[in-house]
């Protein structure tokens, strides 16, 4: 295929649904070949399918992105089966939301192992190969919860600040060592219309929603495609994500607060109860997708949230911040 990654080789982890199968199909479509990783081999050979549709080269590696074995065999078997490594895609992730009390050690320790350790899995295989080819470039794609807090998502936010502060030492280090063309890039998204919600392991006794305004994977796709070729080292995605960094950086307690109340009433349906569960935690749950319907849910409810979240959060930083 043509385009501006034609002959290019990327893996993408967490290819089987939201962002990962976003940005899978984005990079091949701008034509690179694409080793697709996730724990549900299924759901990747669909994603395959799709771009061999399209003209396409992609293979499929099913891979617990927390062994690190595993890991390594999927950037060996990339590597053999589609050429050296241009590009590496770290986005395998999944949420926790509870209570930190009422979260279960055991699946608190499962979040970090796939979020963290799976991104620092991936970032040893990944730099091992750019370093020998003297360039590539490693996306770990965090969350704005990387750079601010919620409630009732504890896991998520260490794990996600973690990641933040990881890429940023990788950083540091490839300049100490001069290798100049070998780029660690952090994404940090907002709200994405994903499955991430309906699959996450759930202990706040009530369902979980996403949390307004909510934007489309493609947009991440195509940051993270353009970074593949125009790297840069912090890139936030959508409006209010800007807008939360911002206000957590002017006036973090009365960020603190506001999003506590905010997370609260419109992150959790309390009229909906639900039994506890792990979700996908320890394994793929189907349906996996692309999307994961927020979008088309809310109305003119969810776009007046969507304006109004810019005004809300500049009034807070402005009279909240004497209080700091």
């Amino acid at each position: 295929m043509r385009g501006k990654l034609a002959g290019k080789v990327a893996v993408v982890t967490g290819a089987s649904s939201g962002i990962g199968r976003a940005t899978a199909l984005r990079l091949a479509r701008e034509g690179a070949s694409v080793a697709l990783a996730a724990r549900g081999k299924d759901a990747l050979r669909e994603v395959e399918e799709a771009i061999a549709r399209s003209g396409g080269r992609a293979i499929v590696v099913e891979c617990d992105v927390a062994d690190e074995d595993a890991v390594d065999h999927l950037a060996a078997e990339a590597q053999a089966q589609l050429g050296p490594l241009d590009l590496w895609v770290n986005d395998a992730a999944v949420l926790a939301m509870g209570r930190f009390e009422d979260t279960p050690p055991e699946v608190f320790r499962k979040l970090v192992e796939t979020n963290l350790i799976g991104t620092v899995n991936g970032a040893r295989a990944a730099l091992r190969r750019f370093r020998t080819r003297g360039r590539g470039v490693l996306v770990n794609v965090a969350s704005i919860d990387g750079r601010v807090a919620a409630p009732y998502a504890s896991a998520y936010v260490a794990s996600k600040h973690a990641v933040v502060g990881f890429s940023a030492s990788l950083r540091q280090e490839l300049r100490l060592t001069g290798l100049r063309h070998v780029h660690v890039c952090t994404v940090l998204p907002a709200t994405i219309d994903t499955p991430l919600f309906q699959h996450a392991a759930n202990f706040t006794g009530v369902q979980v929603k996403a949390l307004p305004p909510v934007y489309a994977p493609e947009r991440v796709a195509r940051v993270i495609a353009r970074l593949a070729t125009h790297p840069r080292r912090e890139v936030l995605v959508g409006t209010s994500a800007h807008l939360l960094s911002a206000l957590w950086s002017f006036a973090p307690a009365a960020a603190e607060r506001v999003l506590a109340r905010m997370i609260d009433r419109q992150h959790l349906a309390h009229e909906r109860p639900v039994l506890d569960s792990a979700g996908n935690a320890f394994g793929p749950t189907r349906p996996e997708a692309e999307h994961g319907g927020w979008r088309r849910a809310g109305g003119r409810w969810r776009k007046a949230v969507a304006f109004g979240l810019p005004a809300a959060l500049a009034a807070t930083a402005l009279f909240a911040r004497r209080e700091e």
